[in-house]
Formats: C-alpha cells, sequence, structure tokens
C-alpha cells in the first residue's frame, strides 16, 4: 500500500526537478545568444556559457531516461501484480466480494460460480438478495452489527445456490466508506463451511427457529375429513399442523428437524394442544385423530394433556407415526393401556410404506389401519396393489379394526377401495385439509358415492 501511494509523490519531484534544469538551460541559452554588451567575448566565457546550457540539459536528459525507465518497471510490477491477483482470485477457495450502500453487488470474484452457481457477471448490479433469504441477511446483519469495529470476521451465513440449495458459509469483511468516486458499502470474503460444521449451523438455527415457533404459538390447524365407505357419513378428521412463517419449508421437514434437534416431544405436544383446542368448533360426534410419535407417547404429560382438553376419550384418536422406531414396546403398551381402557383408539399411519408402520400393527393391534397413499395410487389398474389392498381388507377384520384408505385422490381410486370392502376413505377428492369452520360444517353432510361405490 505504501509503494503504490509513493510512486506519485515521486513523478511529482522529478517533474519539479526537470523544469527547474529546463528554466536554467533557456535562460543561459538566451544569454548566449544574445549575448548582451559583449560578455561572451572571451572564449573562457563563451565555453562557461554552453556548459551553463548544456548541463542542465543533458541532466534532464538523463533524469527522464531514468523516470521513463522507472515508469516502465513500475508497469511491469503493476502488471505482475495484477496478474497475480487475478490468479488468486481464479484459484482461490474464498469468494470475493463487494456490494454497494444499496446491497447491489459491485465485484465478484469467479468462486461465486463455484459455491453459488451465480457467475460474477451475472451477479454485478445485482441485490444480494438474490443470493441470500431476507430472513438469513437480517440476521447476518445483526451479527455484523455486534462486532466491534468497522469489520467482522467468522461470521456464520446461510446462502441459497442458484438451485435453491442452502449453501453455509463463514464470511469476512468490512464497511466501506464513502468517497468522492463511489458510494458506501461492504466488501469482504466468503468460504463454504465443511459439511459437519454446515450442519452444525443448520441445526442451531432450525433449533432457533422451532423454539421461536413455539414461544411466539406460531402453530394453526387444519383438519382433513374422513368418511365412511359404505355410508358417505363423517366419521372423523385428522389434525394436520400448520406453521405460520415456516420460510418456506412443510410440516414434515419441521417435524423431522424437531427429533433431530431434541424438540420432537416440545412441538408434538405444542401441535396437539392446539388441534384439542380448535377441535372445539368440529361438528360433535366424530373423533379427532392426533399424529404422535411412540418416543412422545412414553412422556408423562400425555394423559394429563389429554384430560385437560375437554373431549372425551372415544372421540380421540392416537396416530402412532413412523418417525422414530420403536426398540421396546413392552413400555409403549403399558402406558396406552389405561387411555384405550377409557376409550381412547389407536391407529397406525401409514401402514404398508415401511417395516416400522407394519411392526407397529403386529404389537399395538391398533383399532384402525390406515394405508398408505402408495399403496392407493392407481390401484383400480394395478394387480399387485390390488391384492395387496384385498389381503389387508382381510387382515383389518381378522384382527377387528377399520381399515382407512389414504391418498385417495381419483374417482376410480375410491370405486376400488370401496369395491374391495376397505372401511373408510380419506384424500383430496373426498377432502382437502381445511382450517375453516364452514368447511368442517359442510363436511358433515354425507359424502356422496359413485354409482359403482354403492
Amino acid at each position: 500500500m505504501s509503494k503504490n501511494s509513493g510512486s506519485p509523490r515521486i513523478r511529482d519531484v522529478l517533474v519539479v526537478v526537470l523544469a527547474i534544469q529546463m528554466v536554467f538551460a533557456v535562460t543561459a541559452a538566451a544569454i548566449v545568444i544574445l549575448d548582451p554588451e559583449g560578455i561572451l567575448d572571451e572564449p573562457r566565457d563563451r565555453l562557461l556559457a554552453s556548459l551553463l546550457v548544456l548541463a542542465p540539459m543533458a541532466m534532464a536528459l538523463v533524469l527522464a531516461v531514468r523516470f521513463r525507465r522507472g515508469h516502465r518497471a513500475e508497469r511491469r510490477r503493476a502488471g505482475a501484480t495484477a496478474q497475480l491477483m487475478d490468479t488468486v482470485l481464479i484459484t482461490s477457495q474464498e469468494w470475493v466480494w463487494a456490494v454497494d450502500d444499496r446491497g447491489r453487488f459491485t465485484f465478484s470474484s469467479p468462486t461465486s460460480e463455484n459455491l453459488l452457481g451465480w457467475k460474477p457477471d451475472e451477479l454485478l448490479g445485482q441485490r444480494c438478495d438474490l443470493v441470500i433469504d431476507g430472513g438469513d441477511l437480517a440476521r447476518a446483519k445483526l451479527d455484523v452489527a455486534a462486532a466491534s469495529g468497522p469489520g467482522w470476521t467468522g461470521v456464520i451465513v446461510r446462502c441459497r445456490h442458484r438451485d435453491g440449495g442452502a449453501v453455509w458459509m463463514e464470511v469476512s469483511g468490512t464497511v466501506r466508506p464513502a468517497t468522492d468516486d463511489r458510494p458506501g458499502g461492504f466488501e469482504g470474503t466468503s468460504r463454504m463451511l465443511p459439511p459437519l460444521t454446515a450442519q452444525e449451523a443448520m441445526d442451531s438455527l432450525n433449533r432457533e427457529q422451532l423454539q421461536l415457533m413455539l414461544d411466539q404459538d406460531r402453530l394453526l390447524t387444519a383438519f382433513q375429513p374422513i368418511h365412511s365407505l359404505a355410508t358417505g357419513k363423517l366419521l372423523g378428521v385428522e389434525a394436520l399442523t400448520r406453521f405460520v412463517g415456516e420460510d418456506g419449508a412443510g410440516p414434515e421437514f419441521w417435524f423431522k428437524e424437531a427429533a433431530i434437534v431434541g424438540l420432537l416431544s416440545e412441538l408434538e405436544f405444542a401441535a396437539m394442544e392446539k388441534a384439542l383446542e380448535t377441535a372445539q368448533g368440529l361438528p360433535p360426534g366424530i373423533y379427532v385423530a392426533l399424529n404422535l410419535s411412540p418416543e412422545t407417547c412414553l412422556d408423562p404429560r400425555l394423559p394429563d394433556l389429554l384430560q385437560r382438553s375437554g373431549l372425551p376419550p372415544k372421540r380421540i384418536v392416537l396416530e402412532l407415526t413412523e418417525r422414530l422406531e420403536v426398540s421396546e414396546y413392552a413400555p409403549l403398551l403399558a402406558v396406552l393401556a389405561p387411555l384405550r381402557k377409557e376409550g381412547l383408539r389407536i391407529a397406525v399411519d401409514d401402514a404398508g410404506s415401511g417395516f416400522a408402520s407394519m411392526r407397529h400393527v403386529l404389537h399395538v393391534r391398533p383399532e384402525i389401519i390406515k394405508l398408505d397413499r402408495s399403496l392407493i395410487a392407481g390401484i383400480d389398474d394395478d394387480q399387485g396393489q390390488h391384492a395387496l389392498g384385498a389381503a389387508m381388507v382381510e387382515f383389518a377384520r381378522q384382527i377387528g379394526a377399520t381399515l382407512i384408505a389414504e391418498g385417495i385422490e381419483t374417482p376410480e381410486d375410491l370405486a376400488a377401495v370401496a369395491g374391495l370392502g376397505m372401511s373408510a376413505g380419506q384424500g383430496y377428492l373426498i377432502g382437502r385439509p381445511s382450517i375453516h369452520p364452514k368447511d368442517w360444517a359442510a363436511w358433515s353432510e354425507s359424502m356422496r358415492l359413485g354409482p359403482d361405490t354403492q
């Protein structure tokens, strides 16, 4: 930095020296030419005058040559430095960037293409929210503001790849003050975090967001109807959790993340409490199915929560999910036994989609078996699915369970499952999930079945 800032001052000094030398040379030349009053008649005087003319000119010529050589050397050094910087920018694993005071990119190194899928010229002039969501940018700004001084290091930021995937980066940078030539902004470097560190950062952020959702009660309940396939009567509803401001991720994502970060029971209890509270607006007499993992069933808070709901046990169904595998069923059965004696029923969700769900069926002997939608979609023209569906109907009859077909979306699927003798159905064709009481009231009317399903 000092070498570059000193070069203009050296050039200015050389220009001044050359100017002075030229003044001396011009003055001496004028005396020789004009020869006022014959002061240069003597040979010795003429020689001295000639030296006065030639010496400054020779010195000026020497200085000019030295200046020219120095300028060329400086250009070569500058060119070599620029080439070295280009090499660093091209080969570096760190992304060098700069944005103006409006958040628009003014510089991007080629590494942006490797890390984010965007070429530098595609980023220039674009706002930085092209590669980072507003919420993540706001959190990053808070971390930067907490740093002492104009610079910061080691801020963890979740960026967005061109394909929509998350890219976790460690960002360091500094505030760029405004000058007469350019506006202020920020400039710095970003590097991708190692996979393990990125996973830890993601888990930490998701835990923070989940805890915020729980603290601020940002959960809603949508109900989806379950109808009898024999009579069309509304039998019950399944409670489905929805999140307010879920940042684009669905409920399945957040429940999986809750299991990873140790908040599954807290989230499931919050969802259950919200569902039981909302269920007060449902048509009377129907049951409410609540999704619950076997792990949360073992939580001692469960009986008290169900009792405080105000719903009679016969109107409550606990749907055991497949989120976590059960290694030992005896404790689970012991917890559920007194609840079942009071009239609460157990359902196994997504039966047939995996080994764990069938283990639940065999060990728990549920009152309700819900066949996964993967076994229902296209069942009307798939012999294998049709045969499996018929076998499950007989199996449910043998153990005295109600068989519900999930994911019914076409009249052909509805006709096929009803023809096989399945007890009840659920799916978009029958009724979509809704948070609106007016839809819940409309479901109480008997579902109209087609002529082939009577």
